[in-house]
């Protein structure tokens, strides 16, 4: 039987969803993916306790969402920083991760530019229209 961590180097899954406003179902899900790996404790073994490096990993998961990067990108990049090799491969790959996201993003920015100027398109048409309609008719 392993040696319990001190309490004060762990998280219930209460904790971790107050701490980063989430909801334990959503905490859940990150350990399904394979992205949190809490000790099982109790009755049953249903007390999930959580490591520092769970909270960690948990921070980063919630940074790459921000980023826009799927989960799988997150676990693979997070994944990278837990294995043991070379910190360049992992920056490469990182960055490489980044580019082709922020390629995305860009081509989503072109898209947005386009429908925006015709939506301004739209608009003036339809101003010119309702002034055309509110002039008084000569008789």
């Amino acid at each position: 039987m392993s040696k319990p961590i001190p309490a004060s180097t762990t998280y219930s899954i209460s904790d971790l969803a107050q701490e980063f406003d989430l909801t334990t179902r959503a905490i859940r899900f990150y350990e399904d993916m394979g992205l949190l790996q809490p000790e099982r404790q109790g009755a049953g073994s249903r007390t999930r306790v959580y490591s520092p490096r769970d909270r960690t990993r948990l921070r980063l998961t919630l940074r790459a969402k921000r980023l826009g990067l799927s989960l799988v990108e997150a676990k693979e990049i997070i994944e990278l920083y837990d294995s043991p090799r070379d910190t360049g491969v992992q920056l490469e790959r990182f960055l490489q991760v980044l580019g082709q996201h922020r390629q995305q993003l860009e081509e989503r920015m072109e898209d947005l530019q386009v429908t925006l100027d015709e939506v301004r398109t739209h608009e003036k048409e339809a101003k010119s229209l309702l002034r055309k309609l509110a002039k008084p008719k000569a008789a």
